[in-house]
């Protein structure tokens, strides 16, 4: 796959600010400056030669640390341990890395710990139930994969706290008092498909809400009224798709949006209109466009490739690679930015999504650089290995669905 940043027409693909210089502006102008440093330095230390390297040992090494030990800047994250399990073991499995078994063991325990004694997951251990950590804890246990892990999730019990904490109108609260928005209804549509809990009136006016928080731009905002975001898109289009009912949102609208959040220089996505590139998004926007290009084939339109996505996978593996990796390992958000677990699992997981093209019965991969920067597949909906979805639905799919009725 040629590099794109070899182009010496670079410059044409910089912002315009209309002679308007504003605050947006001015950091997007030092972002690019930023950017085209790193591009015009790698390709002057290769003399134009050599394709960018994923340094996966270093990632490794950053990701396996992490299981053990983390440093005191975590502490502000002691309400999210869940999601450092997942993100930590999520990053390892695209790297193909095996998880052994005494540490799959140790780590099911954990979030065994983590499980509210009414159903779902808390932040930590004994933390009040929260549907962003109950997603996470069951992404992590799926991706373990093991029996023990299956086990760890108390079905019945988590069914009643997603019944708890949906809404009359079809939205979806994240915590007992806590605040509503898109995020719920897909973590709630996830953890439920997932383990198979799902009964008729839980998602009853749940695709209706989420159409409701499509914005005039075609983006999906958090809640009504509000402004199109990237990881609320996602959340969004992605809770329609596992209901069957992408086909209630305006897909031609949200396509065009999605698409011109991809970055003209930088190559990587930016989460809202008008504010800068950040390696995270290299998920959550561009994970959204595998899931438009499925409904889009399936409507017949023969201007789809079947090859590739609708954005510039090369543009977005130039710019996690050559951007956001942190020199001692793990992934960042944009040049001068910290490595942390959260950028580390979502760069990987947008670097296979612009890798790896899965559309039925075609499938072909992109590959930037050598063979050994191939990531494994992740399913654009869950973001885990599209074998541990396929494992985990044989898994609970022949185990009866709870009834809520009879819950303990």
């Amino acid at each position: 796959m040629a590099l794109r940043s070899q182009d010496g027409g670079r410059n044409a693909l910089r912002f315009e600010d209309d002679d308007l210089a504003t605050h947006s502006s001015l950091e997007q102008e030092k972002v690019e400056e930023s950017v085209e440093q790193l591009y015009s330095n790698f390709h002057r230390r290769s003399d134009g030669d050599a394709d960018p390297v994923l340094h996966r040992e270093k990632h490794l090494a950053y990701l396996k640390k992490g299981l053990r030990h983390l440093s005191d800047v975590y502490e502000c994250l002691d309400a999210s341990r869940p999601w450092l399990c997942y993100w930590i073991v999520h990053g390892l499995e695209l790297l193909e890395e095996p998880m052994p078994e005494e540490t799959a063991s140790e780590i099911a325990q954990f979030l065994s710990a983590c499980q509210h004694p009414n159903g779902g997951f808390g932040g930590g251990p004994g933390q009040l139930a929260h549907l962003a950590p109950t997603y996470a804890a069951v992404n992590a246990l799926c991706i373990l994969g093991t029996e023990e892990a299956y086990n760890v999730i108390d079905r019945p019990k988590l069914q009643r706290f997603l019944l708890s904490a949906k809404r009359p109108d079809g939205a979806w609260l994240m915590h007992e008092g806590g605040e509503e928005d898109v995020r719920g209804a897909y973590c709630a549509a996830s953890a439920a498909t997932l383990t198979n809990i799902i009964t008729p009136e839980m998602f009853e006016g749940t695709p209706e809400w989420i159409v409701r928080c499509q914005t005039y731009e075609g983006g999906i905002a958090g809640v009504p009224e509000m402004e199109a975001h990237g990881g609320y898109t996602f959340c969004g289009y992605a809770a329609l798709v596992m209901l069957g009912r992408e086909r209630l949102i305006d897909t031609k609208s949200l396509l065009r949006w999605t698409v011109n959040r991809q970055m003209r220089l930088e190559g990587g996505f930016q989460g809202r209109t008008n504010k800068l590139v950040d390696g995270c998004y290299s998920f959550w926007q561009a994970g959204t466009l595998p899931l438009l290009h499925r409904v889009l084939m399936m409507e017949g339109d023969e201007a789809l490739s079947k090859e590739s996505w609708m954005f510039h996978q090369g543009a977005l593996q130039e710019y996690v690679l050559i951007c956001c990796q942190f020199i001692s390992g793990g992934l960042i958000d944009k040049p001068g930015k910290a490595r942390d677990f959260y950028h580390t699992c979502y760069c990987l997981s947008g670097l296979s999504i612009a890798q790896h093209f899965i559309g039925g019965k075609y499938n072909h991969n992109h590959v930037m650089g050598p063979a050994r920067n191939e990531l494994h597949a992740t399913h654009p909906v869950y973001n885990i290995s599209p074998e541990a979805v396929v494992q985990a639905n044989s898994y609970f799919g022949v185990l009866p669905v709870p009834s809520p009725n009879t819950s303990s």
